[in-house]
């Protein structure tokens, strides 16, 4: 039976590793980077992730480039809810990995995105180069290689009870405006 499960696993996985579909989710000087990522220099097609969608319904990778605040918060939790599993997050940008330079002097900026979506991939450059985020890519399609359908879910189910006291937070600080 093992041998079953980890030849399907090998097969789905190399599917999903060379087939990221991104959504993008940029807020600031980092989403410039991103965007040129798809051009012809880097070509991210390459790796099967040239066609940004538009819908999360659509995406299994959400990159997040920029600055996250309090009030995109909803807005980012409801997107990356909307994406069907199996779902990737990588994290672009010193601002959206730990709040960056607006860390201590802003109240309005949220110190890293792993306060409200689980992050399988840190970037914390501030921007990062377009090689940084195709070396991340890289890096997300060798862990979703190595992943078998029982450590998805284990991961997927230990951070769900983080985001339901997220959007309880949320809600609590949208009823503060």
């Amino acid at each position: 039976m093992g041998i079953i499960i980890s030849s399907i696993d090998y097969i789905l996985n190399n599917a999903k590793a060379n087939s990221l579909w991104p959504l993008t989710f940029a807020t600031s000087c980092c989403g410039i980077e991103m965007m040129q990522t798809v051009a012809s220099d880097n070509d991210i097609a390459r790796f099967g992730s040239e066609v940004f969608r538009g819908s999360p319904r659509q995406a299994d990778l959400l990159i997040c480039a920029g600055t996250i605040t309090h009030k995109m918060a909803p807005a980012l939790l409801r997107l990356y809810n909307q994406m069907p599993e199996p779902k990737y997050v990588i994290a672009m940008g010193a601002c959206t990995c730990g709040g960056g330079m607006f860390n201590e002097t802003s109240y309005s900026v949220i110190n890293g995105i792993d306060k409200i979506i689980p992050v399988d991939i840190y970037l914390p450059m501030c921007p990062p180069r377009p090689e940084a985020l195709l070396d991340a890519i890289r890096k997300l399609q060798k862990n979703i290689k190595k992943e078998s359908i029982k450590t998805r879910k284990q991961f997927v189910e230990a951070h769900n009870t983080r985001l339901t006291e997220c959007e309880d937070i949320l809600i609590e600080h949208k009823e503060g405006y």
